[in-house]
Parts: structure tokens; C-alpha cells; sequence
């Protein structure tokens, strides 16, 4: 399995999000980050099953959430590197 590295961008997405799922109902902020967890824990076992999205950006979807999860591959250390989360109505403004 590859290692992981998070920027900073990953962790405020992450608590951003929980707090507005928390906000809509209680106990929804866990089931998101479970859902993102499981889309990480996939994304590590298999990475290369994400095509390229964007330059070496490769995206992945947690099931049940409207987000992206955006990572590259590190190939000189067998680093899986996350950038972010962006809801699939940013993305547009991203690229």
C-alpha cells in the first residue's frame, strides 16, 4: 500500500464540511467522514484505478457524498499526496 500525505487544504475541507453536515442533522457529520475515510482507504489500495483528471490530478468519489477527493501520485517515494475535497459544484471553479 502507498503512503499518504495530507496538505493542510485536506484537514480544513474535512472539519468545514462536518460542521455543515452537523448543521443539517445530527449525526450526519460522522457518516461523512466515514464515507471519506472508506474513499481514502480505497484510494490507497489502488490508486492508479483513478485516471488523470486534470494534469496528474486524479479524483475519486466518496459513495454517498457530493464530493471530490483530489490526489496525485508521488511516484518518487510511493506517496499518495491529497490536495483536497471540493464539493462537485466547485470543482468548476477550481479548473
Amino acid at each position: 500500500m502507498f503512503k499518504s500525505q495530507y496538505l493542510e487544504q485536506v484537514f480544513t475541507d474535512i472539519r468545514e464540511a462536518k460542521i455543515w453536515y452537523k448543521a443539517q442533522k445530527n449525526g450526519l457529520e460522522i457518516e461523512f467522514a466515514l464515507a471519506i475515510e472508506t474513499a481514502i482507504l480505497k484510494i490507497l489500495k489502488m490508486p492508479k484505478s483513478y485516471k488523470p483528471r486534470y494534469k496528474k490530478i486524479r479524483f475519486a468519489h466518496p459513495k454517498t457524498f457530493p464530493y471530490n477527493i483530489h490526489f496525485y501520485i508521488d511516484q518518487s517515494n510511493e506517496t499518495i499526496v491529497f490536495k483536497q475535497l471540493c464539493t462537485i459544484k466547485g470543482i468548476q471553479n477550481l479548473l
